[in-house]
């Protein structure tokens, strides 16, 4: 990241936090606490939020791999039009429904630990990187696939050295996209039968009109999100070099 995009990531920082501030003043609404007061509350319970974060972070993590072990390599074989065939209508017909709701179904078979948030958010986050995956890989040009065919490539070859760096980017796109899906699924599952976890902290301190704390969840829930979706993309860069 060069100088001047970090410059402009600190202004952009610098005036939320004003509007911020100076919507804390116009409302005078304690519901609305200024971002100093926020700041205090996450040092003081710097402990309760770390501990928190820590198990919301790994619930995200583990979802994220759960879905992309799935999706990629179920996405890329989508090419095979004979598998294709076979894998598509199951797309077509599960990716519309509103995979939130089965929530309370994983909860009765998997209960109510960290196994059934996880199951939930992979699961959305399953259909996301696998329609982007499958397209990605169904949408690469045939020339490219003749052109290593001629040189006497394999299909693994083919694969290798075409297919999976040409779908790479969007994979790492559909990944990072899923970084606000899963902390937005995550806070709703965290609401629901846990005492760990920062959408629980948030719903808590809500309940007990706690707002400086509830700001603070709100808070960090939205850096461990900003962190996810950085480290994210210095891996695109990494992996993808020729973008």
């Amino acid at each position: 990241m060069s100088g001047s995009t970090k410059g402009c990531y600190v202004v952009s920082l610098v005036i939320l936090i004003s509007a911020w501030k100076i919507a804390s003043v116009i409302l005078a609404n304690p519901a609305l606490p200024p971002p100093e007061s926020v700041a205090i509350a996450m040092i003081k319970n710097a402990q309760i939020l770390t501990g928190h974060a820590i198990v919301s972070l790994a619930r995200v993590l583990y979802s994220m791999a759960l879905a992309l072990s799935l999706a990629f390599p179920l996405g890329i074989a989508s090419r095979e039009k004979t598998f294709d065939r076979l894998f598509a209508p199951f797309i077509y017909l599960l990716y519309p429904i509103p995979h939130i709701v089965l929530l309370p179904l994983y909860i009765l078979l998997f209960g109510i630990g960290d196994l059934s948030k996880v199951a939930l958010i992979a699961t959305i986050l399953f259909f996301q990187m696998v329609v982007t995956t499958r397209d990605a890989a169904k949408n690469i040009s045939e020339y490219y696939v003749y052109s290593i065919l001629s040189l006497g490539a394999s299909k693994f070859d083919v694969y290798r050295h075409v297919i999976i760096p040409a779908v790479m980017p969007r994979v790492l796109t559909a990944l990072r996209i899923s970084v606000g899906t899963a902390i937005a699924v995550l806070f709703f599952a965290e609401s629901f039968a846990t005492r760990r976890g920062l959408g629980y902290l948030i719903m808590d301190a809500w309940s007990r009109a706690d707002y400086e704390l509830l700001y603070a969840g709100i808070s960090a829930m939205a850096l461990m999100g900003l962190s996810l979706y950085v480290v994210i993309d210095i891996i695109e860069r990494r992996l993808c070099r020729w973008l």
